[in-house]
């Protein structure tokens, strides 16, 4: 059983048991945190697919902590100004372990419904060269020319 959530603007790929590092939740620590954005749910027989979420599909989430991600350092310079900077940045992040996922059972014959239908055939377009060539070219009629103006012989 797995599930595809939306969580701090990111989807994750979860499953009972598994860890997320997600940004800064103002849930408390020990406390559960409801996932309701469920993109997919599959329960090991057939996947239930949300448009764009699954209805009445939710993740349980225990809060474990919350921590700093890993220290990023960005170092600044211009060269021949004598001009360095660097700056360090640290992500606050919460620990979420997923408890379980709920499914119902009425988005299941949604699902089902949605695969079923079939779009219309399309109609055949002939091709744009066989229409040149079958096509009436309408041409040009031709004009009669006025004949060369020659030099006269100077005598």
């Amino acid at each position: 059983m797995y599930a595809i959530i939306e969580l701090s603007g990111r989807q994750w790929k979860v499953m009972p048991g598994s860890r997320l590092d997600v940004n800064r939740l103002s849930t408390d620590v020990g406390a559960e945190h409801l996932v309701e954005r469920v993109l997919l749910a599959h329960d090991g027989q057939q996947p239930q697919v949300g448009r764009p979420y699954v209805t009445g599909a939710q993740v349980v989430c225990q809060v474990v902590e919350h921590r700093l991600g890993p220290k990023v350092i960005t170092y600044k310079y211009r060269r021949r100004e004598n001009w360095r900077k660097t700056v360090g940045h640290r992500q606050r992040l919460t620990r979420l372990i997923v408890k379980d996922i709920l499914l119902s059972g009425a988005a299941a014959p949604q699902a089902a419904e949605h695969i079923s239908v079939t779009a219309p055939a399309k109609k055949a377009k002939p091709s744009p060269i066989a229409s040149r060539a079958t096509a009436q070219v309408p041409t040009k009629a031709k004009t009669a020319r006025p004949a060369p103006k020659t030099k006269s012989a100077r005598s």
